[in-house]
């Protein structure tokens, strides 16, 4: 992982944007972002789901991820919402139970939620279950997660610098550059 961790630290000084901030949290980023890009290395399927207010930036993702302009893999990214509208109707155990079922079933090869949202969602219900989801919190310490405070005046430029980052992440480890374990 240090080799990661020294990659990320170079990248965040490249940034031409003010990227400092990030440097203080580059050691809770690179576990998750580790897991993460290993996970869809090993063909899981990454499901974007977001509170009300980043319904914007899961839109950014999708188009970004895999644009026609980069020359590698397209990537498995959907819109968690678009595979199950009815997912803000899921209320107990068992309709969540029902859901995973029916993810496993679609997702042979696996899958993982990235959630980018406030802490309290109703969508949380489901990420919150499995430490392997790929979580950026909003107003809260939640383990496993990337913090974020919905108060922050920069909140929208360092969620786009964060997932610059990944995207060079992968791409990093698609093309050699860096090994992740």
């Amino acid at each position: 992982m240090q080799a990661l961790l020294n990659w990320t630290l170079d990248e965040i000084r490249k940034e031409s944007s003010d990227f400092s901030w990030m440097e203080e949290f580059r050691f809770d980023w690179t576990p998750l972002v580790q897991s993460a890009i290993s996970k869809m290395i090993d063909g899981q399927t990454v499901l974007i789901v977001t509170d009300d207010n980043r319904k914007w930036f899961s839109k950014y993702i999708r188009n970004a991820i895999n644009s026609s302009g980069k020359d590698r893999p397209f990537l498995p990214v959907y819109d968690m919402l678009g595979c199950f509208p009815s997912l803000q109707s899921i209320k107990d155990t068992q309709d969540i139970e029902l859901l995973e079922d029916m993810l496993d079933i679609s997702f042979p090869n696996g899958y993982f939620i990235w959630y980018i949202g406030d802490s309290k969602h109703n969508y949380t219900k489901l990420p919150y279950r499995n430490d392997d989801n790929f979580l950026w919190v909003m107003n809260d310490q939640v383990p496993n997660s990337f913090p974020f405070r919905d108060s922050d005046s920069l909140l929208d430029i360092k969620l786009i610098q964060l997932y610059k980052l990944f995207d060079k992440t992968v791409e990093a480890v698609l093309y050699g550059q860096i090994e992740i374990d």
